[in-house]
């Protein structure tokens, strides 16, 4: 104890304890003793206090390549206060020395530390007194960042060069140049646009391969590190020459003829040098003419580098040659390219005759002379005798026309039937023709199936004797004509089926008449467009087309939308002649470089090997982390209509490449997706499905279904997308065109465009690029790209540029609108969005424009609705007779009401259940509504003879309801086809009457039916609706609210029986436009609870593109804007 007198009355006294701990507390009081007695004190605590340390480590505030800026975190301690002194101690994590810094401020900032080295930080804090500082607090282990490397690689030398490869070499370098331990050395080449490799960071040389031969190739190396880079000087080098690759084989067109081929073809893709000669060989394999000798069927021919084409004369009519093709460069030749090409076998040659006169006539026949066919190239198949009447209507045609072929085999019956003017009178095989023998036309029997009818004294005809040659494997060509002073013989080629050619051989024309005089011949003008598309037209012998006029080079640049129709009408012209000519003049195969798209890294995220993705327009993926190569994904960035990159077309993603679309799809802000392909056609996989049945996550991509709005024709599906990290949610559209055909294209582009304004007006302006694919890519993918583009320029404009935007499209990427089926579709349909406008009007608009194109012009008696009737009239298609094959057969004939009221054979629901011998043909066509596809079987009412194929048809095709529109009438055979109060059977299929009612114009009727044949198939309800308040001298019903009313009744079974899934069989007298008007209705009842808005014209059209009789009246196209109208009152 020490003691200190601070006066005469007091002193202090200091005493020191011992054995004390951190935190512990003890009570101690002062006794004092004197002679005058002794003094207690109160007790005191006595609290051991504890140094501080902090509990959390410091916060890092800010990292720099020099320095660390942190915040020491003193605010929460272990240990005792006050804290009078903050001390930073820090460290390298891998030596041995520290410092330590006195902390003055909130934040500190550790200065001149090195780059990219890992630091350990920890808080020293003390408090007043002797052992007042604490031991360190968590320590904050960081690391500054690299900082830009001092300079780029020195020394840089090429020391080797080959063809196809180079060898570089620089001076090494370390930590002190690069000033980072974690950095990437890259060499760069130049070809067109800078692609770079990845090096060996300690090596001093690399060897770049993979170069093309003969390219100028700018190299330079790149040293980077997370923080910058510094490049060497840029070296510029050529590699040698080599062979070429081969010739493109998609760049081989041909044009075969009778004893000539005419080949082009355009220089390799890989050139690897300058192209110096092309050789090429050819012989002959086989010949359809025994007799050929082919012997001396061989060459060789050699060609200029400019020479890209060579004519191959002397050869022997339906020969099949092999060519081989190769081009080479001052190393040699590169590797072959081969092809098969026939030429064509020519017509036969008809013989001449000394006469034009008959050996005899009488009043009903003639006997002509016929004498048999020399064949050319292929024999004889068989002879036809043609009989044509001519009517006194029509104009003498001038003798210099050639005569016509007759393609389409039309007997007597249906030449009366289709109103044909000729029919075929016999057809003879050629081993009944082998010599000279007379025939005699009007002998009333039967030839080859065809039957040899009387002639009618009263009237004209001209009588053609023509043969015909077939062969299989042989392309169609225009054939060469003989004519001789008095006979003229004309042969024709028509591709039928597989490549089948029929040559005919046209001869002897004779006229009879009321004195039985003969006259000279009659020439008929060849046929047209309205014949088969199966069959080839004559190109030379088609009105309106002027020589020269299709060659390429001459195209006009543009077409006015006024001028469209004639255009095309005149490109149809002789079988699309003038289509094949542009189109071919089209750039064919890789018209610019793809090395990203070929290297190996790459092939396995390309579907097809020659459908890629040129590197000047490629989407370029932000890299994945250690990947180099994660940017490729087979899709290229393609112009719209003064919108650069407004689109991207790529092809139908598969499994390895589904993450890389979603990364694109959000990488670029895409709202729409456009998908012109199903997943699998033709039993082979077209597309992945990529999108999800709720929520999947694609990568780092979350993808969430929203609403699937599934359509006839096409659905919509509605996502929500986000990206790990990211808190923002995007809304994007799928739009899924499911009705292109498995083969070619579209009947009718009806549906596609309405698919493309769907788009078009679902597509946010502020969205980035429309993403459309369909497998690969070009050919489907390009055709709505090329109808997009078109329609924008014809409106804004008045004018369309098909070809040049295609060859644009393609100058973008490989191959777009990949055939000239494809091509002329888009002219197709081009020409119909033109000529129909978008007729779509908006619900909360459809009263006002309404009343107002129903509206007479008081001058005119007409409206703008009548306006658009005729218009619908103009743009419905035109049933040809081969188009109604099926119902034209004899046996069908008796299965119709009206020979003009037929359905197209692919719109022909076939039926299925077994009837002993009877047919599976119905007069019914499938129709789409609105939502479903097929939804509808239109068909007439049943004959007597037809009424167990009409519950065939509802059985085979599952329909839960009928719609019966017209009245019954025993004089047109509209009888009762169901039983009242009982069952009964029709053919297999027993009909039980369940129950009825009647409410307004409706008869109710429920009937339970059952296939007896099948009876393990069950029973189905079928409801039948009578809708009695459509006279049959009306055009329209007599009440809007009664149709409205069966509408949605119809509506109502359907969704409770079938869950709207199920087919409605709709009929009239004639399955014509009270069953049109009908449809319409219900789909555009559809239209307006889906989509909100009104178009009659689309629905009307839709319609008759599958049956052309569906609306017949404007009353009808007038009826149905009113009805809805007052739908959407009541609604």
């Amino acid at each position: 104890m020490v003691t200190r007198v601070v006066n005469h009355r007091r002193f202090s006294a200091t005493v020191s304890v011992g054995d004390t701990s951190q935190r512990s507390t003890s009570r101690y009081r002062c006794v004092i003793r004197s002679d005058g007695g002794s003094g207690v004190s109160n007790y005191a605590d006595l609290i051991v206090k504890a140094p501080p340390t902090p509990i959390a480590p410091p916060e890092l505030l800010a990292v720099g390549a020099t320095y660390l800026w942190i915040k020491p975190n003193a605010n929460s301690i272990i240990g005792d206060g006050p804290i009078i002194l903050k001390e930073v101690e820090y460290r390298t994590t891998t030596g041995n020395w520290a410092e330590t810094h006195v902390v003055d401020a909130p934040t500190y900032k550790l200065w001149h530390l090195d780059p990219d080295v890992e630091y350990e930080i920890k808080v020293l804090l003390s408090r007043p007194g002797e052992g007042g500082t604490g031991p360190p607090g968590p320590p904050l282990v960081t690391r500054t960042k690299c900082a830009d490397p001092v300079h780029g690689p020195q020394n840089v030398n090429v020391v080797d060069i080959r063809a196809r490869q180079l060898t570089l070499q620089w001076e090494t370098f370390g930590y002190a140049v690069t000033r980072c331990h974690s950095y990437n050395l890259t060499v760069c080449t130049h070809d067109p646009s800078w692609i770079c490799h990845c090096l060996i960071q300690t090596s001093s040389h690399y060897t770049l391969r993979g170069l093309r031969p003969f390219v100028t190739v700018r190299l330079r190396l790149v040293l980077a590190n997370p923080e910058g880079s510094k490049e060497s000087e840029e070296i510029v080098k050529q590699t040698e020459e080599d062979v070429p690759g081969s010739v493109p084989m998609e760049s081989l067109q041909n044009t075969p003829y009778e004893e000539k081929i005419f080949m082009q073809w355009k220089a390799p893709n890989e050139t690897n040098g300058v192209i110096t000669l092309y050789e090429i060989t050819y012989k002959a394999l086989s010949s359809l003419d025994p007799s050929a000798d082919l012997t001396t069927q061989r060459g060789r021919v050699f060609k200029l580098r400019n020479e890209t084409h060579h004519l191959f004369v002397g050869l022997y009519p339906g020969t099949t040659y092999f060519f081989t093709l190769k081009a080479s460069t001052n190393k040699g030749f590169g590797p072959p390219v081969t092809t098969r090409i026939a030429t064509k076998i020519a017509a036969p040659m008809m013989p001449e005759y000394e006469s034009e006169a008959p050996l005899n006539e009488t009043e009903t026949t003639i006997t002509i002379l016929l004498k048999p066919a020399q064949s050319r190239g292929a024999p004889v198949s068989s002879y036809q005798l043609v009989v044509k009447e001519e009517r006194k209507s029509k104009t003498r045609r001038a003798t210099t026309e050639a005569p016509e072929c007759f393609s389409a085999p039309v007997s007597f019956r249906n030449a009366s039937i289709l109103d044909s003017p000729y029919y075929i009178a016999a057809e003879l095989p050629p081993s009944s023709l082998t010599v000279v023998q007379p025939f005699t036309v009007g002998d009333n029997k039967s030839y080859g199936g065809f039957w040899n009818p009387p002639l009618s004294p009263a009237k004209s005809y001209s009588i053609y004797y023509q043969a015909m040659s077939k062969a299989n494997g042989v392309n169609a060509m225009e054939p060469e004509k003989q004519v001789d002073s008095t006979v003229k013989m004309a042969g024709v080629i028509a591709g039928i089926l597989m490549f089948i050619i029929i040559l005919l051989g046209v001869v002897l024309t004779f006229k009879l008449t009321y004195s039985r005089l003969v006259s000279p011949f009659i020439h008929p003008s060849a046929f047209g467009p309205t014949f088969p598309s199966i069959f080839m037209s004559v190109y030379s012998s088609l009105p309106s087309v002027p020589a020269g006029q299709f060659q390429a080079g001459q195209f006009q640049p543009a077409i006015r939308v006024a001028d469209l129709l004639q255009h095309i009408t005149q490109m149809k012209c002789g079988q699309g002649y003038g289509f094949k000519e542009e189109y071919e003049g089209l750039a064919e195969g890789q018209t610019a470089p793809w090395e990203t798209a070929k290297k190996d890294e790459n092939r396995n995220k390309n579907r097809y090997g020659n459908i890629i993705a040129y590197d000047h327009t490629r989407v370029r993926l932000q890299l994945l982390d250690g990947d180099p190569h994660s940017d490729y994904i087979n899709a290229n960035y393609i112009d719209g209509y003064h919108r650069p990159r407004h689109y991207i077309a790529t092809q139908g993603p598969m499994q390895e490449t589904v993450r890389d679309f979603w990364r694109m799809v959000w990488q670029e802000n895409s709202a729409s997706i456009v998908m012109v392909t199903n997943l699998v056609e033709v039993g082979r996989v077209k597309c992945v499905r990529y999108w999800p049945d709720e929520t999947e996550v694609y990568g780092d991509i979350k993808v969430t279904l929203i609403e699937t709005e599934p359509l006839a024709e096409y659905v919509i599906r509605t996502f929500t997308v986000q990206k790990k990290g990211h808190h923002e949610i995007r809304e994007l559209r799928q739009f899924h065109f499911t009705s292109w055909p498995d083969h070619g294209v579209p009947c009718y582009a009806t549906g596609l465009l309405g698919f493309i304004r769907q788009v078009k007006f679902l597509n946010p302006p502020d969205a980035g690029p429309i993403v459309a694919h369909c497998s690969a890519g070009a050919g489907r993918t390009g055709c709505f790209i090329a109808v997009d583009i078109m329609l924008d320029m014809a409106e804004n404009e008045g004018v369309v540029d098909i070809f040049n935007c295609i060859r644009e499209l393609r100058s973008q990427r490989v191959n777009m609108v990949q055939t000239e089926e494809q091509y002329v579709f888009v002219h197709d349909a081009i020409l119909e969005a033109c000529l129909c406008g978008n007729t779509a009007i908006p619900v909360c608009e459809f009263r006002a424009i309404y009343y107002n194109i129903s509206r007479l012009d008081p001058q005119t008696n007409s409206s703008q609705i009548k306006d658009e009737f005729q218009t619908l009239n103009i743009v419905t298609p035109r049933v040809r007779p081969e188009d109604c094959s099926v119902g034209l057969l004899p046996r069908n004939h008796d299965k119709n009401r009206s020979m003009d009221v037929l359905s197209a054979d692919r719109c022909l629901p076939f039926l299925i259940s077994v009837d002993g011998e009877s047919s599976n043909y119905i007069n019914a066509a499938l129709m789409d509504s609105h939502k479903q596809p097929a939804a509808f079987i239109v068909t007439q009412h049943p004959l007597p003879n037809t009424m167990a194929d009409f519950w065939r048809l509802v059985f085979d095709y599952n329909c839960s309801s009928i719609v019966m529109l017209n009245e019954m009438d025993a004089a047109q055979l509209c009888m009762q086809y169901w039983p009242e109060k009982s069952s009964c059977c029709y053919g297999p299929i027993q009909v039980e009457f369940i129950s009825a009612d009647i409410d307004e114009d409706i008869i109710n009727r429920i009937f339970r039916i059952c296939n007896m044949a099948r009876p393990q198939d069950g029973y189905r309800l079928v409801q039948h609706f009578q809708f009695i308040g459509w006279p049959a001298y009306r055009d329209t019903p007599l009440s809007k609210r009664s149709i409205l009313q069966l509408v949605r009744r119809l509506a109502k079974w359907q969704e409770q029986y079938d869950g709207g899934d199920g087919r409605t069989v709709v009929h009239c007298l004639t399955g014509g436009g009270r069953s049109g008007t009908f449809c319409a209705i219900c789909s555009i009842s559809e239209m307006i609870q889906q989509q909100n808005i009104v178009d009659v014209f689309h629905t009307v059209k839709t319609l008759r593109n599958n049956k052309t009789n569906m609306h017949t009246t404007p009353q009808m196209k007038i009826f149905c804007p009113g009805t809805m109208l007052l739908k959407s009152f009541m609604d």
